[in-house]
């Protein structure tokens, strides 16, 4: 039932970094559920900031439907200008997004390479790997004591699962995690550097340490780096600006759903004792869908844009021009009345569950969902079991942005 509370229409500007984005969470859903009740397609401005000029403005999509119809229709709605609301250097986009940024038929030729590399082998190494990283953060966990949950395990478990992946020595790993912070967290820019610039230098040092890797690669390696150095689709095989654009699309977009997921489901379990002890009475039954119900409710990518691709393009009551900006504000999607049953509730056992934390239906799917949805679920099989009352601990430090619902810290106590 609609609460008609919060912000007005005209009033709620997504564009606002300072004026929305830092608002509480609460407040950001009632303004998405006014925008969907009042306004699902609603036009917002481009106001210029310190790096980019002013900008046309883009049209935000915030129903359900809406969303899934936008992912499913890509010759009307493409991502080959970019996925980022700001409009971005073509080379950017390519370097930062890879096949995120890209339309058939390059797209498809990109995604069939690198799924010809999640061989069974490959898979079968790789939950190995999860499993023994998970249990090696949560003895550290123990080690520590009351601790920030972010800093020791949930930013250490997908980027270590990805340099494990990647063949990337040990060593480097620290660093990887540094330049992907870099990348996603404008607090983490080092002071005096322009943030576009620390941007750049940070996703040139991943892509230098890629071509190290590349270089010293044994041939025996059973790394998903190798299978995709080997992959091969009808004769053609992934170039070394296309590894290095996957690896830099890994280390930043791939490991933030498990990032941010796994400490927001923390405070979920906290905030809602009755979901954790049904998940604890029958974990590994339940598992499956209380890591689909983590990931809806925490919508850890806010939003990803499409472009128009001609005049005359209907969506819902409202007819689109070529060129257009449109953004589908999946955390808006998730919490959908005419989506989902009481989409204000955190529910493990929710069936059915067609959220859109992994993007919608259509080519650009996340790819790496499957290992999101593993690594969060061999992560909460270790912590449930092994520190059985761990609990978040007072409120989160978030990350202010519009695209990932990112957690800077988050203390934790048992």
């Amino acid at each position: 039932m609609a609460q008609h509370t919060g912000l007005s229409v005209d009033e709620i500007d997504l564009s606002d970094h300072e004026g929305f984005w830092r608002r509480p969470l609460e407040e950001r859903w009632r303004a998405y559920e006014r925008l969907r009740l009042e306004a699902p397609i609603s036009y917002h401005p481009e106001p210029a900031t310190g790096r980019f000029p002013e900008g046309p403005g883009f049209w935000a999509v915030t129903r359900h439907a809406d969303v899934l119809e936008v992912s499913r229709t890509p010759q009307r709605f493409s991502s080959a200008s970019g996925t980022s609301i700001r409009d971005l250097p073509a080379e950017y986009n390519e370097f930062f997004g890879s096949m995120l940024n890209m339309d058939d038929p390059r797209h498809a030729r990109l995604r069939a390479l690198v799924s010809a590399g999640f061989t069974p082998r490959t898979m079968a190494r790789i939950e190995r790997d999860l499993a023994t990283i998970a249990s090696r953060l949560v003895d550290r966990l123990l080690d520590e004591g009351p601790c920030d949950v972010v800093d020791v395990v949930a930013s250490r478990l997908p980027l270590a699962a990805i340099c494990m992946m990647m063949g990337v020595p040990d060593e480097h790993h620290d660093l990887v995690r540094q330049l992907s912070d870099i990348i996603l967290d404008p607090g983490s820019t080092p002071a005096g550097v322009p943030r576009g610039e620390a941007v750049l230098d940070a996703g040139r040092a991943l892509a230098a340490l890629m071509d190290d890797v590349v270089a010293t690669l044994p041939p025996d390696s059973d790394t998903l780096l190798a299978a995709l150095v080997r992959a091969e689709v009808d004769g053609q095989r992934l170039t070394q600006q296309e590894i290095q654009s996957f690896f830099v699309l890994l280390t930043a977009a791939g490991n933030e759903t498990t990032r941010n997921a796994s400490t927001w489901g923390l405070r979920f379990l906290t905030e809602f004792p009755d979901q954790r002890a049904r998940w604890m009475a029958d974990f590994g039954g339940r598992a499956a869908s209380a890591v689909e119900e983590i990931v809806r409710y925490a919508s850890p990518v806010i939003q990803f844009r499409r472009t128009v691709t001609r005049d005359g393009v209907r969506l819902g009551d409202h007819t689109f021009a070529a060129g257009d900006k449109v953004v589908m504000f999946y955390e808006s999607a998730n919490r959908d009345e005419r989506a989902f049953d009481q989409p204000d509730s955190f529910d493990i056992t929710r069936e059915p569950n067609h959220h859109v934390g992994f993007g919608g239906p259509g080519p650009h799917f996340c790819i790496g969902a499957h290992l999101a949805r593993r690594q969060l679920m061999v992560l909460f099989e270790e912590l449930l079991t092994r520190v059985p009352t761990i609990a978040a601990d007072g409120p989160p430090e978030r990350i202010t942005s519009s695209l990932l619902n990112g957690v800077r810290a988050q203390r934790c106590t048992w």
